[in-house]
């Protein structure tokens, strides 16, 4: 894994189970691209050479897919990568690793919340856990106000809607209960971030793609993208918006880009791309055009930035160039 000590998520969940209905993933690193059954034109698949950008887009790395998949990237190595091929963050970072990517001129985009284990289950929508999950936002909101670099946002979760988040048999929460509690916790935490100049993104996932690997959230509340948007318009916090999940987005709802004309700045503040279906790279496999997306937010005034977050089923570094080639419009 990398070499910060935080519990949560992005470090500290084991190669074990991540490897939980991985065969597909690893048959198709071990084939390449024609794993995932699509065929690429000739010389598609060649590494691209590090890109120039147009500077329009702000291209962010996601920190984990890049140490629990493919090549097991340490964060020293993963910083290495990212400036190289023209990223100015890398994002799901704890605190601890902040030292390190200031080494590489780095920012981070987007902080983990500090929640232990899959931060995304235990949520604000169930007051069971609003002490943990607002007292460990608490602390990285002051942390990223004095951090050595850049620290722009926490990510928030509307949690799973299990009334015991890890028991699917238990009680479930109704949406409106659900989107109540998240309202009032993300006030609570809006009054902190308005203070200390550090933003709040809320992220939508989706619950239709079974629970391998990351690609999916069965019982996750905020499943749909509208659900999530009310409940940041009636929080009403400058500081408190949407991470879209162009992935997430894609799978449960869809109409990507009429949706973006919709929210526009005031709702949307941080950007996650993947290819569809399968969570992969963003080649000629997948089914979104991501050059029109990625124009469509330019459109609105968009200038947060975009974090690609695929899982890589070949070689990474060349996934993440394609990426950014298809991306920086």
């Amino acid at each position: 894994m990398n070499n910060t000590k935080n519990e949560g998520l992005y470090n500290t969940i084991s190669r074990r189970q991540i490897l939980r209905g991985m065969g597909i993933v690893s048959l198709g690193a071990a084939a390449g691209i024609a794993g995932r059954g699509c065929r690429i034109p000739a010389g598609a698949a060649a590494p691209h050479p590090a890109p120039v950008l147009r500077g329009r887009i702000n291209h962010s790395l996601v920190s984990w897919p890049y140490q629990v998949f493919g090549e097991e990237w340490d964060l020293d190595i993963t910083c290495r990568m990212a400036r190289d091929i023209g990223c100015t963050s890398v994002e799901l970072v704890d605190p601890e690793g902040w030292p390190t990517l200031a080494k590489y001129g780095l920012n981070c985009a987007i902080a983990p919340n500090g929640m232990p284990g899959e931060p995304y289950v235990k949520g604000l929508n169930n007051t069971n856990y609003h002490k943990e999950v607002i007292g460990r936002t608490r602390n990285v909101i002051e942390a990223a106000a004095k951090a050595p670099i850049e620290v722009s946002s926490v990510i928030a979760f509307t949690g799973f809607k299990y009334r015991n988040a890890e028991d699917p048999s238990s009680d479930l929460i109704h949406p409106e209960e659900g989107a109540k509690n998240t309202v009032a916790g993300l006030k609570e935490l809006a009054l902190l971030a308005e203070r200390h100049g550090v933003d709040i993104y809320m992220e939508h996932l989706n619950s239709r793609v079974p629970d391998d690997t990351f690609r999916g959230h069965p019982g996750y509340q905020g499943d749909d993208i509208d659900y999530c948007a009310d409940i940041i318009r009636q929080v009403g916090s400058p500081r408190v918006k949407l991470l879209f999940d162009i992935y997430h987005v894609q799978i449960m709802n869809g109409d990507i880009i009429s949706r973006i004309r919709e929210y526009g700045t005031d709702l949307i503040g941080h950007i996650h791309t993947a290819g569809v279906p399968g969570r992969v790279e963003l080649d000629s496999c997948q089914e979104l055009q991501y050059a029109p997306i990625m124009q469509s937010l330019l459109d609105i005034g968009y200038n947060g930035y975009v974090g690609h977050e695929f899982i890589p089923t070949r070689d990474p570094l060349t996934g993440l160039r394609e990426a950014i080639f298809v991306c920086d419009v």
